[in-house]
């Protein structure tokens, strides 16, 4: 855990006045490339640029808690001695957000299995408890989405067909059974994610979830920051990222070249995950 803070801390000093580059990665496409004809295709088909929200059709699906335990949602049930760390974590945020009147949030990792979708979809929940605000889930994971798989929601349409014009957002939106929060998941992998991110049409959906409600934090789970261009396309339009660091699944190099990317102004803060036992409750979750 000390080599993943000493990383922290390097990349935090080098990212201060650095303007941000491309990731060096295979998957990386160039951000001023021209959109493929697929993604052409979606402008078209949602080509107004304004996406109507009727939430009074928001479908409502009660979860199988043996789903939520094996895919570790534990911030559910109030009473699961687990949820504690949610609620620490959701009071910082907020408390950073309020400050800056910030109301959407990014959720990424510099690489895969750090856990940013259980933080993503723990932390909204946690957040929806809170009794004077709203929280609505946005898989933005469009090449890997997983948020629907976790909370054990299959949605049909999903925000998969909302991108390719076949479905009404309205109708791509659920409730998993708990009041204030509303989940927009993806059911399948999206073609040229990053040219679909950085879109008008998503960017206007963004500022319309946003806008919608006063008391609403939208959070977006995210692709990792190595995994391509996707987290740089969608940041423009966001208010803050979170970046979620797992224990022992980054190298120092990955996570300092992750924090090159972001942003320093946006970047709100970095969660620890699996922390050692002896530093650890519950599933290990630290805050800085």
């Amino acid at each position: 855990m000390e080599r993943i803070k000493q990383a922290l801390e390097k990349a935090r000093q080098q990212s201060v006045g650095a303007a941000p580059a491309a990731p060096a990665h295979p998957q990386t496409a160039p951000a001023a490339a021209a959109a493929p004809a697929a993604v052409a295709q979606q402008a078209d088909a949602l080509a107004s640029g304004v996406i109507e929200i009727n939430y009074t059709q928001t479908e409502v699906v009660r979860l199988d808690r043996a789903t939520l335990e094996r895919n570790r949602i534990v911030a559910f049930e109030k009473t699961n001695p687990d949820n504690w760390a949610f609620d620490v974590l959701r009071t910082q945020v907020l408390q950073k957000m309020d400050e800056k009147g910030w109301r959407t949030l990014a959720i990424t990792s510099p690489t895969v299995g750090s856990g940013k979708t259980v933080t993503a979809i723990n932390l909204a929940i946690s957040i929806a408890h809170h009794t004077q605000r709203t929280a609505m889930l946005v898989d933005f994971d469009l090449r890997r989405p997983r948020v629907g798989a976790y909370l054990g929601v299959r949605k049909k349409p999903s925000l998969s067909e909302v991108l390719t014009g076949k479905a009404q957002l309205a109708d791509a939106l659920v409730n998993p059974d708990l009041p204030r929060l509303v989940v927009l998941p993806t059911s399948s992998p999206v073609p040229h994610a990053a040219e679909v991110l950085s879109s008008v049409v998503v960017r206007s959906m963004v500022a319309d979830l946003r806008e919608r409600y006063a008391d609403r934090i939208v959070i977006f789970d995210l692709p990792p920051v190595m995994a391509g261009d996707d987290v740089m396309a969608l940041l423009p339009s966001v208010d803050a990222v979170l970046l979620v660091v797992g224990n022992g699944d980054s190298t120092r190099k990955e996570i300092e070249e992750s924090m090159r990317h972001l942003p320093p102004g946006q970047l709100l803060g970095v969660v620890l995950n699996k922390a050692e036992a002896e530093v650890r409750r519950g599933y290990g979750y630290g805050y800085y």
